[in-house]
C-alpha cells in the first residue's frame, strides 16, 4: 500500500518540476494501480483538472461507468472539496492522503481550506451569492421527467 502513496508523492514532485502544482493521485482496485493523475490546471486551463479527478476520469472513461465502488484513492495532498465531492459521487471506498490542508496553506496553496470553511456557513452568509429561481408556471420540470423515466 505504501508504494501507491509513494507514487502519488513522486507524481506530485514531478509535476512541480514540470511547472504544475504539487498534487498527484493514484487510483487502486484490488491492490493494483488502475490509473494515476496530476494537477493539469497549468496545461488545460481547467479548474477541475485536479490530480484525483484526472485519475478518476481515466478509469470512468475506460469502464464506461461513473461508479468507482471498490476503488481506493491515494493522494499526495488532502483532497479539496471538489475532489472529495466527486469521490463521494463516484462511490470511492477509501482515501489516503499525505500532505494536509494545513500543509497546503503553509505552502501558499490555501484555497481548499478556505472553501471547506466557506461551505460550513449557511448559504446566505457565503461570499458567493446563490439565488434560487423556481420554475415558471407551465415550464417543463426536468426533475419530474427524470422521476418518470426512472
Amino acid at each position: 500500500m505504501d508504494q501507491f502513496m509513494e507514487r502519488a508523492v513522486e507524481l506530485a514532485a514531478e509535476n512541480v518540476r514540470n511547472g504544475g502544482e504539487p498534487f498527484g493521485a493514484v487510483l487502486v482496485k484490488n491492490g493494483k494501480q488502475v490509473a494515476e493523475g496530476v494537477n493539469e490546471l497549468h496545461k488545460s486551463f481547467d479548474v477541475t483538472a485536479h490530480a484525483e479527478i484526472q485519475a478518476m476520469r481515466k478509469v470512468q472513461k475506460m469502464m464506461h461507468s461513473q461508479v468507482l465502488q471498490g476503488y481506493t484513492m491515494y493522494a499526495s495532498g488532502e483532497p479539496c472539496p471538489m475532489c472529495l465531492t466527486a469521490m463521494y459521487f463516484a462511490g470511492i471506498d477509501t482515501i489516503y492522503y499525505c500532505n494536509s490542508s494545513e500543509d497546503a496553506v503553509e505552502s501558499g496553496l490555501g484555497k481548499a481550506k478556505d472553501i471547506y470553511e466557506e461551505l460550513q456557513k449557511p448559504k446566505r452568509e457565503r461570499q458567493m451569492e446563490m439565488v434560487h429561481m423556481p420554475l415558471k408556471d407551465g415550464q417543463e420540470n426536468p426533475m419530474q421527467l427524470w422521476k418518470e423515466r426512472s
